[in-house]
């Protein structure tokens, strides 16, 4: 149980939208949550999606730059979508982007992998602890998606990425802040292929995908080779559209309806 959580209260929320900030150790401070929770009674044991976001954004900026909540809804009105909780939650807030990694003595990763699940089984009435868990996100929340939902396979059913930066050292192509000034403790900051390599034998389902005229395309392209390579099931795609916001409201459906098969969803 988190020290002080503060959470929405339903009577006010918008397009089933609501809150909850936390207080946890990891972020030496409070954490923010964006959650849709479907508004249907009766709901036990739902799947829970965390998207991450990119660099320069926060908790807010799935929601209201994709209308994500607003689709997701509209699907599972036409029985294209099993209700699903999506949680959006900020990555620390720590400069530019926090890369979702431990440094500068805060725990980026234990924060989305430990605590925000956490948050929404204690707050949410619909989740449980028996909730499938799957995770997505777009460029340094791609980074974060792969990374994580794959080194804790044992805890994600399904991982998705949009758009994503692959290597640590990608993150020069956004960030202001210099890369040594990420302290963090490990010696070598994996990249998304070696985070899958040390993790082959229990690897979760994941897919990822990225724009034509991206400028991290080849970056995406040649992970896909490394992958094919070395004989590792994965899925990969390519679609027209840029580094940019229309790109990712248009595909983060293609993540609901991946972590939607009957495959993600059994328990």
């Amino acid at each position: 149980m988190f020290r002080t959580t503060e959470i929405s209260n339903p009577e006010f929320e918008s397009n089933n939208l609501r809150f909850i900030t936390v207080k946890t150790k990891n972020l030496k401070g409070r954490g923010d949550i964006c959650l849709f929770v479907p508004p249907i009674k009766d709901l036990k044991n739902v799947p829970i999606v965390i998207l991450l976001h990119g660099v320069y954004g926060s908790a807010w900026i799935w929601s209201q730059k994709t209308g994500i909540h607003i689709t997701a809804w509209e699907m599972m009105h036409k029985e294209e979508l099993q209700p699903m909780i999506i949680a959006m939650p900020s990555d620390g807030l720590w400069g530019d982007g926090s890369a979702y990694l431990p440094h500068n003595q805060r725990n980026f990763e234990k924060w989305i992998v430990d605590d925000v699940p956490n948050a929404i089984i204690e707050n949410i009435e619909s989740a449980t602890k028996k909730s499938n868990l799957f995770i997505g996100g777009l460029s340094m929340g791609g980074y974060g998606a792969l990374n994580l939902g794959i080194k804790y396979a044992s805890k994600f059913k399904g991982v998705s990425g949009h758009s994503s930066i692959t290597s640590f050292e990608q993150m020069a192509l956004f960030v202001e802040e210099p890369l040594q000034e990420y302290d963090t403790l490990e010696k070598e900051i994996p990249s998304v292929f070696k985070t899958i390599i040390e993790s082959k034998n229990k690897l979760p389902k994941f897919r990822f995908d990225c724009g034509k005229e991206d400028l991290l395309i080849d970056h995406n392209r040649k992970l896909h080779q490394q992958l094919t390579e070395e004989k590792i099931p994965h899925i990969y795609e390519e679609f027209e559209g840029k580094h940019e916001w229309p790109y990712w409201q248009e595909h983060v459906i293609d993540t609901l309806l991946f972590f939607n098969s009957k495959e993600n969803l059994k328990k």
